[in-house]
């Protein structure tokens, strides 16, 4: 039987200057929601992210931090936040073999000015994507959802999607995203209306990390 796998968002907010935490070796991003931390001996200011399937030795300053964690992990491996302190925001199953023989994880963001929107478009693999700020609304598969700061949601990739964000305010989400290798570098934006391909966009993004990753038992 082959085994299923899931892409989990945490938040974690582990407690200020408490004892270091270590994570398992595993394909995960990181991205520093608020505070800092420091992985490994490297500080991670705010704002910043990392991809490693490493061991990750975690140490939270005084100030403490709100951390985003996405993982790949078997389904039936328990999901469990950092030292306790934190939830599981979303947890959605994925089918590596699907997306390609040799995979990358990637961790991004994706900014709005006020009223900016992404045309109809689809990518080459899933991600959780989860609001820093603004608020945005996604069209796909005949449903509409809106999210404020926090919401986080699935696309699963190969569905048409247009995201419209708001009118008043910037706004940015942050996705990590499993994608083909052969994408390292490059991006994984697919528009499915010819006449949307040629036009200027109003998305901008900032790539923190990626990197290649292997999920054993795949």
């Amino acid at each position: 039987m082959s085994t299923e796998f899931e892409l989990r968002l945490f938040e974690d907010t582990p407690f200020a200057g408490a004892n270091p935490v270590v994570l398992p070796a595993l394909p995960r991003a990181l991205y520093v929601a608020a505070g800092e931390v420091t992985i490994n001996g490297c500080l991670l200011p705010g704002d910043e992210g990392i991809v490693s399937s490493d061991k990750l030795t975690l140490s939270v300053a005084e100030t403490g931090a709100t951390l985003w964690r996405w993982e790949i992990a078997a389904a039936q491996a328990a999901a469990e936040s950092i030292d306790g302190r934190g939830h599981l925001k979303l947890s959605h199953s994925i089918e590596p073999g699907r997306i390609a023989d040799e995979l990358l994880l990637r961790l991004d963001s994706v900014a709005f000015p006020p009223g900016g929107c992404a045309f109809l478009h689809n990518h080459r693999g899933p991600g959780t994507r989860c609001l820093k700020e603004g608020a945005i609304r996604i069209d796909t598969e005949g449903r509409s959802s809106s999210y404020a700061p926090g919401g986080a949601w699935f696309e699963a990739g190969p569905e048409d999607v247009f995201a419209q964000a708001d009118d008043q305010i910037a706004s940015r989400f942050i996705r990590a995203m499993v994608l083909p290798r052969s994408l390292m570098g490059t991006s994984s934006i697919r528009y499915v209306n010819e006449e949307d391909k040629a036009k200027p966009k109003s998305q901008t993004y900032r790539v923190f990390d990626e990197a290649a990753i292997e999920i054993p038992g795949q």
